[in-house]
């Protein structure tokens, strides 16, 4: 949660305490921790996270296409165009 939302250190302390206070969270001394740990490495585990789940700047490849329905079991449904779209992206160079 902390890493994903990349949180400032107002928000890591609100956050800290209140799983301190919930029943079966962490310790003060756990929280800690997690705020040290946080402080020193946040750069780090931001960029990692970003590079793990960062798409290529390109589109390798797309595909759309219109279908319109014929025959469906309600008639108000028959007639609606559907527009169905296909990507591929490309993400680390694969």
């Amino acid at each position: 949660s902390i890493a994903s939302a990349d949180m400032d250190l107002n928000q890591l302390e609100a956050f800290l305490t209140a799983q301190t206070k919930k029943q079966g969270g962490i310790t003060s001394d756990q929280a800690a921790v997690i705020a040290k740990f946080w402080k020193n490495h946040r750069t780090q585990i931001h960029e990692s996270l970003i590079s793990q789940s960062r798409w290529d700047h390109g589109l390798k490849n797309m595909s759309w296409r219109v279908d319109l329905q014929s025959q469906l079991r309600h008639v108000d449904q028959i007639n609606t165009p559907v527009a169905i779209v296909e990507m591929e992206l490309g993400k680390n160079g694969q």
